[in-house]
């Protein structure tokens, strides 16, 4: 398989649906690359799925480079893009620059920001400097505190018609793709045909050119996150705790370590 790049992920619509899946370690990344998936996304969901936090809102710049690197480690194949953390961009244009260069001397092939026409700027700049950007739009879960929480948007036609200027102010603005996250279907397949290059969906139905998903999710590491959009491949909560359950009982009842997990003096 050859490596994935940005030029390919803007040619692979209408050609290919594009996978995309969050990695936040080196072990994880290399999972997911040797499965052969497109695009792996360095989110800064690492605050709620590493971190315990309640939001992304916190997730700080240091934090989010460190887990570029070590996710840049273990890949391969495929396009690694790392989340701009809050006030990481929004702050002036300069800031932004300083910043996303920071992502790819770390590893960084693309980075991805939250908001439509509010960055269009911002993404025309960073473009023009050489450094790949993915949008995202919809429910950005940067921006819940004006939201009201984690909700769907674009639900009536005004807020509709301001998505699909939000995707084609970034489209025109020069990022070779964009998420779509927590939208109604129909909301998202219209931008989908609107724009000429690729949507990503997560929680935004069927009709994008692709779908990311958090590997935590799809694994089921958390049986107390259960939203409508995401899909439990696995139960690894279950067979993690099972795991080590089994460990301490073997320990407490002597039955490990042993004959073949200790070592003995050679004979001489």
């Amino acid at each position: 398989m050859n490596k994935i790049t940005v030029p390919f992920i803007k040619k692979a619509k209408g050609k290919k649906i594009i996978t995309a899946l969050t990695a936040y370690d080196y072990l994880f990344a290399r999972i997911i690359d040797q499965a052969g998936i497109d695009i792996i996304l360095v989110g800064d969901s690492a605050g709620t799925t590493v971190q315990g936090l309640s939001s992304t809102i916190p997730v700080k710049m240091e934090e989010m480079l460190y887990h570029t690197e070590i996710v840049h480690r273990g890949v391969k194949q495929a396009l690694v893009v790392s989340d701009m953390p809050f006030l990481s961009y929004q702050a002036s244009i300069e800031n932004a620059v300083e910043n996303a260069g920071l992502f790819l001397k770390k590893g960084a092939e693309a980075v991805k920001l939250e908001g439509g026409v509010a960055v269009a700027d911002i993404v025309k700049r960073l473009v023009s400097m050489g450094i790949p950007v993915m949008g995202h739009i919809g429910l950005t879960p940067q921006s819940l505190n004006i939201m009201g929480g984690y909700r769907i948007q674009g639900k009536t036609k005004k807020k509709a018609e301001s998505l699909i200027n939000d995707a084609k102010a970034l489209e025109d603005a020069g990022v070779f793709s964009i998420v779509l996250e927590g939208m109604p279907e129909e909301v998202a397949k219209e931008i989908t045909e609107e724009v000429s290059i690729p949507t990503i969906g997560i929680g935004a139905g069927r009709y994008c050119d692709g779908q990311v998903l958090v590997i935590t999710d799809i694994l089921g590491m958390d049986p107390d996150f259960t939203p409508r959009f995401v899909k439990k491949y696995k139960d690894l909560y279950k067979e993690i705790k099972d795991a080590v359950e089994t460990f301490k009982n073997d320990v407490e009842e002597r039955r490990f370590p042993a004959e073949e997990n200790v070592f003995h003096i050679k004979e001489r």
